[in-house]
């Protein structure tokens, strides 16, 4: 790679985001975050890591096979809430948080949701705002998080859900298939 460390080379096919389906993957998304928050932000790990994680979607990003950001998606009724996004500070640039973030809203809208939340410190905020085009909710009061000097802002994003949704009418065989590989055929699948 020439150029700027950040920079990604033209018509490159390096970089590529994965909903987490094994543990190097989990393990890669761990590591991710544990850079990102204990290190540079001291956050301790009692709450970098909790017990959430086993309840949610994680995504990674890699570039070539390093892992370069992570991002965890936890599921309510008529929403998905986005957490814990962590891009590595080598790769901190608005192409690849971008990228990342709406491969991550893809699947939230491909499950059926019609929105997403975050919870953000006032300087991400504003890049939710400014590069992916959430909006902030002015009738909640931003959270205080025992440890930070700032309160979260939470934010909000309406999707479009696509046709191909996953619902209660997809067939039954969709619903047995890998989370994200919903047109892959399950190699237990019968032709019929």
């Amino acid at each position: 790679m020439t150029g700027h460390p950040n920079a990604l080379p033209s018509g490159h096919n390096a970089l590529r985001f994965e909903i987490v389906r094994d543990q190097q993957q989990m393990m890669d998304a761990m590591c991710i975050r544990a850079i990102c928050f204990m290190e540079e932000e001291g956050v301790a790990a009692r709450q970098a890591f909790d017990g959430n994680d086993f309840q949610a979607t994680h995504v990674v990003g890699y570039l070539a096979d390093e892992p370069i950001c992570a991002i965890r998606i936890r599921w309510f009724d008529g929403f998905a809430k986005m957490e814990r996004m962590a891009v590595r500070k080598a790769h901190r640039n608005p192409r690849i948080v971008k990228a990342f973030a709406e491969f991550a809203l893809a699947h939230v809208a491909r499950k059926g949701y019609p929105k997403a939340i975050t919870h953000a410190k006032p300087v991400y905020a504003r890049l939710w705002r400014q590069l992916l085009r959430f909006e902030e909710v002015i009738d909640k009061a931003p959270v205080l998080f025992q440890g930070h000097t700032e309160p979260y802002i939470e934010l909000v994003k309406h999707l479009t859900v696509p046709v191909d949704a996953i619902s209660d009418k997809t067939d039954a065989t969709v619903l047995f298939r890998i989370e994200g590989e919903w047109e892959t055929r399950s190699n237990f699948e019968i032709q019929t």
